[in-house]
């Protein structure tokens, strides 16, 4: 099998940082994954069998786009180390068990984060608004109880948004709440279709609640999902991580660039991603505008607001 692809825009110095001194990125690549990798210019062509050959595409591309600075070849081999995704007998990715039979990861970076969501026990997904960090994390989570790998999946967020005046909302605590929550509810119904989910919340297979409802718990054999991590405290996040319970998968996503919390609180989410970045067992999987999967526009908006922040 022969895979051809051209990186655009291209960017010389780019191009220079993913190949590495003497092209010794490339090499690793081949060696690893017994592909042969030729290139001309922002051409390359990967010769190998197919499922290898398409793994060390992505790979490419994902160095590619880290490639602003140098990359060491320490990281080259750590991206090696991972598993390249499942596939089937005709060397395509194996379908998620959700509504959705097309899903697929549709950047490398998607594909390099439900990597780690299947072989960690937990991910952390950081990246600005668009990228599919949360609704990818919901189908695996899907596919997990399809598969009986867990036996109920929880999905959480802070609602931290409303802070003091959910008491003067209209309501039960429920209703209060239930605003904050709709992102999750609108991707279960997208993967599962809306009877199936009632089905699933009678027979208590899934729950959605808010942060503060987790503590004191033990979460065992559950699919366990925090969204919009970024507006967790460092306590909140702590006690979030450690509600793990035997046979359970953990995955947390998060925009640090959308943080809501009063001025001078630290973010959950940044402490983590310092705390716990060489803690076995643990992933973090960074998304980019080139992952945004929504409307062309929202990749400029993200890069402009990048920019701003940068000056």
């Amino acid at each position: 099998m022969i895979l051809k692809h051209t990186f655009s825009p291209l960017n010389n110095t780019r191009l220079s940082h993913l190949c590495g001194p003497l092209e010794e990125h490339l090499r690793s690549i081949e060696a690893q994954l017994n592909v042969k990798i030729t290139r001309r210019q922002g051409h390359f062509k990967v010769e190998g069998p197919q499922g290898l050959a398409t793994h060390a595409l992505q790979i490419l591309q994902s160095l590619y786009e880290q490639a602003r600075r140098p990359i060491e070849q320490a990281h080259v081999h750590l991206m090696l180390s991972a598993p390249p995704p499942d596939l089937n007998a005709s060397g395509q990715p194996v379908p998620l068990l959700t509504k959705r039979g097309d899903l697929r990861p549709r950047t490398p970076n998607q594909g390099h984060y439900m990597d780690r969501i299947n072989t960690h026990d937990i991910t952390f997904g950081i990246g600005p608004a668009g990228t599919g960090k949360t609704y990818l994390a919901v189908a695996m989570a899907i596919d997990a109880l399809e598969r009986q790998s867990v036996q109920r999946i929880v999905l959480t967020r802070p609602a931290v948004e409303a802070g003091e005046k959910l008491g003067f909302l209209p309501g039960d605590l429920g209703q209060k709440v239930d605003p904050y929550l709709r992102p999750l509810y609108d991707a279960l119904y997208d993967l599962m279709g809306y009877e199936r989910v009632q089905k699933t919340f009678e027979r208590q297979a899934l729950e959605i609640a808010p942060l503060a409802f987790m503590r004191g718990r033990t979460l065992n054999h559950a699919f366990v999902i925090l969204d919009e991590a970024q507006n967790t405290s460092t306590e909140q996040m702590k006690m979030f991580l450690t509600r793990l319970g035997l046979g359970s998968k953990a995955v947390i996503t998060g925009d640090i660039s959308q943080i809501d919390l009063p001025k001078g609180q630290q973010s959950g989410l940044i402490d983590a991603q310092k705390v716990l970045k060489n803690v076995q067992g643990i992933a973090f999987s960074t998304f980019t505008s080139a992952d945004v999967v929504r409307h062309p526009l929202v990749a400029r908006i993200v890069d402009a607001y990048d920019k701003k922040r940068s000056v």
